[in-house]
């Protein structure tokens, strides 16, 4: 794993909404381990997407 220091130079692509979409209903189908599709959904931008609709969601 890269120092902290060279982690927030890197550039994060957005997330795609759908492709975290069809990584959820790979595992929905049995195709895909959980631990497979939670670390697809991490690396894809779960986390920023529900971020964004969290805040979104408590100032509208």
């Amino acid at each position: 794993m890269p120092p902290a220091r060279y982690a927030a130079t890197m550039d994060k692509p957005v997330p795609d909404p759908a492709k975290l979409l069809a990584f959820w209903m790979e595992w929905e189908r049995g195709e895909t381990t959980p631990g497979t599709v939670l670390k697809n959904l991490k690396t894809g931008g779960l986390r920023d997407v529900l971020e964004k609709l969290a805040a979104e969601t408590s100032t509208g």
